[in-house]
């Protein structure tokens, strides 16, 4: 299944109103949790935070727990503990690559994050990059040790895309770098033709897919990707772990990441003999547990009917920006108008008002927990005219129409509270 679905609204279904009101999808940490309010009360929280972490599945959790009393350092170690540990952690390498459908010949890197892995990438580079200049932060900064060229985005897809090509046409590139889906407007670019460009100008692709992997299956042999990155944290896995999908050679003929143990074949005081990838750039220590939980994260997902995950969410995502167009002053953010898809993502401002402020009075008068400033994505916000920030909802798979029929009403409230206040102040 490719990355680009065709774009499903409510409307779209031919139901009645009622059977739009939906349930949460999967189990996650966290769905009791309660949040204290201003006036002394409380609240069951209703997180709007997934696209910074996602809770982690129950499942997943539970994976971990029963992993704990087999802690133990991997490789070399005969132990009962260590041998276990090594198969779960090297296994957890399998279930990854099979998740994101890696060529038979591709390494999967354990790094920290997307960040890490992004950073990682930069450095096995032999050349330049060209990359869009609506990206994360991450996969901005990296790309200048090695030569960045930023391509400004236009009005349109259509049209951004025939700047990559006049950009990749210029001079040649080694390598083009562009987000899955914005982790600001969650609009997603046509990956497989981005990979199919890329090819035919010579150079190699990676996806960020931080913010598209939760969201939407993807087949990087399908899609003629050749790297991928992304955080366990915003796929339904904790304890900080990352991964690094794809194409080997890059990452064998580079310098280690990190030079330590672990990373090396053979070392005397005049000499260093590297291991191949992965294990040339995982020196040090491994976060086992964070392996674990992606591959555990990975195989709840991949037993979900993506069809159905995908329905609730756009069911949910429609209803919001549904709901949030109706009230006065509000402006939904968006980077082209003719986007085929977007994950479920919906970052908006409210005329005269901070986002700090709205996200505070939503968290302190409602239990709703939002996202607001810049994202990292700072040159976006500012092309989108808020270079101050604006307010980000994200949805997931723990997500209800209840949440968003609260986070709506909530917005509404607050643009009615500042217009009294405005109308007595006169």
């Amino acid at each position: 299944m490719t990355a680009v679905l065709e774009s499903t609204t409510c409307a779209d279904l031919s139901v009645n109103e009622t059977s739009c009101d939906t349930a949460p999808f999967a189990s996650v940490c966290g769905s009791d949790l309660v949040a204290p309010l201003a006036d002394g009360s409380a609240v069951t929280y209703a997180n709007f935070d997934y696209a910074a972490s996602a809770p982690a599945l129950s499942s997943v959790a539970a994976r971990v727990q029963d992993l704990l009393p087999f802690y133990a350092s991997v490789h070399r170690g005969a132990g009962f503990a260590s041998q276990v540990c090594t198969e779960r952690y090297e296994g957890a390498r399998g279930v990854v690559a099979d998740f994101v459908g890696a060529r038979e010949d591709d390494v999967v890197v354990f790094t920290r994050n997307t960040t890490d892995a992004l950073n990682l990438l930069a450095s096995c580079v032999p050349g330049e990059t060209v990359v869009l200049d609506i990206e994360h932060h991450a996969n901005l900064l990296p790309w200048n040790r090695n030569g960045a060229r930023v391509v400004r985005s236009a009005g349109t897809v259509e049209e951004t895309i025939q700047r990559i090509v006049a950009e990749l046409c210029t001079r040649p590139a080694a390598l083009l770098a562009v987000t899955g889906a914005s982790n600001v407007t969650g609009e997603v670019l046509p990956i497989d033709r981005l990979a199919r460009i890329a090819h035919e100008c010579g150079a190699r692709i990676v996806v960020d897919a931080a913010q598209l992997l939760p969201h939407r299956r993807v087949d990087i042999s399908d899609l003629g990707v050749d790297y991928l990155v992304f955080s366990g944290h915003k796929l339904y896995a904790p304890f900080g772990a990352g991964a690094l999908v794809g194409r080997a050679d890059w990452l064998d003929a580079a310098d280690p990441y990190l030079a330590g143990g672990g990373a090396t074949k053979n070392v005397d005081l005049d000499d260093v003999q590297w291991a191949a990838a992965p294990q040339r750039h995982e020196a040090g220590t491994p976060n086992v547990l964070g392996a674990v939980a992606i591959a555990a994260a990975c195989e709840a997902l991949a037993g979900f009917d993506a069809d159905e995950a995908e329905l609730h969410e756009r069911i949910l995502c429609d209803r919001l920006v549904a709901g949030l167009s109706d009230i006065d002053g509000i402006e939904i953010l968006r980077v082209w108008p003719d986007s085929a898809d977007a994950v479920g993502i919906v970052t908006f401002t409210v005329a005269g008002a901070e986002p700090r402020e709205v996200a505070t009075f939503l968290s302190d008068n409602y239990g709703i927990g939002v996202r607001d400033g810049r994202f990292c994505a700072h040159p976006l916000l500012a092309r989108l005219g808020h270079g101050e920030g604006a307010v980000r909802a994200s949805l997931g798979l723990g997500s209800s129409s209840a949440d968003v029929d609260r986070l709506i009403g909530a917005v509404a409230d607050f643009v009615r509270g500042r217009a009294t206040s405005s109308a007595a102040g006169r």
